[in-house]
């Protein structure tokens, strides 16, 4: 474990601390809602520990607090993990060989966690990154559900905190950089066209699903560059 933050500079261990203390905020948040609509603290606590999954967390108990059917929100929330599988193939290379830490692994993956591996190139860093933030982010996000779960009878309107609006902006920030390139920005552009154009007629989470069609942009080859020894 020392060595494996040894591996991260400075910077890379900053952020990692950064997306954890937001997303823990973020926790505290869908523990204090999930109580204060009526479920018992035990349900989201527990919820964090075997799901792992923001998104599909809020959206999960958002179904079940609108009167909505227990296999309602299970098909919310795998629809929505589902965007987890071509991640699983784009870092298959940092979870190891052996089937537990794959296993392992496979919990422990979020968006962050893959963001923070794809921003790096190198196969020891990229190990790094990937364990150190899904770790911290288990930790931190689950202690945070707990304390939101406590506290949640107590809140009034955890909306008007404004603590919903950190998720989304972490994923923002650690997207930035990569629309630097041409390929990334297309792409981007268009899943997110399809993803808006699609929000009022289909299913949360569908609309996300189906923003992966820009991937279709983002695997084009980009044109070669002329020879400048042919004239």
């Amino acid at each position: 474990m020392h060595s494996l933050w040894r591996t991260l500079d400075r910077g890379t261990l900053r952020d990692i601390a950064l997306v954890c203390l937001a997303d823990a905020m973020v926790g505290a948040a869908f523990g204090a809602i999930a109580v204060s609509g009526g479920l018992p603290p035990w349900v989201p606590v527990v919820m964090s520990l075997l799901v792992f999954a923001g998104g599909a967390q809020f959206a999960a108990v958002g179904v079940v607090l609108s009167g909505g059917a227990p296999i309602a929100a299970v098909a919310v929330g795998l629809v929505l993990n589902a965007r987890l599988l071509p991640f699983g193939f784009a870092i298959g290379d940092v979870l190891g060989g052996r089937w537990w830490t794959r296993l392992t692994g496979a919990h422990l993956m979020t968006d962050e966690a893959v963001a923070f591996v794809l921003r790096d190139g190198d196969p020891r860093r990229r190990h790094a990154a990937f364990w150190a933030c899904g770790l911290g982010l288990f930790v931190s996000w689950n202690a945070a559900v707990v304390l939101g779960a406590l506290a949640g009878r107590g809140i009034g309107d955890t909306a008007a905190l404004g603590l919903d609006a950190a998720f989304p902006a972490v994923l923002l920030a650690l997207v930035l950089p990569a629309l630097a390139e041409r390929n990334v920005r297309n792409a981007a552009s268009l899943g997110a066209v399809v993803a808006v154009a699609a929000t009022p007629f289909l299913p949360a989470g569908v609309p996300v699903l189906l923003a992966l069609t820009g991937l279709v942009l983002a695997t084009r080859a980009p044109a070669p560059l002329p020879d400048p020894e042919v004239r």
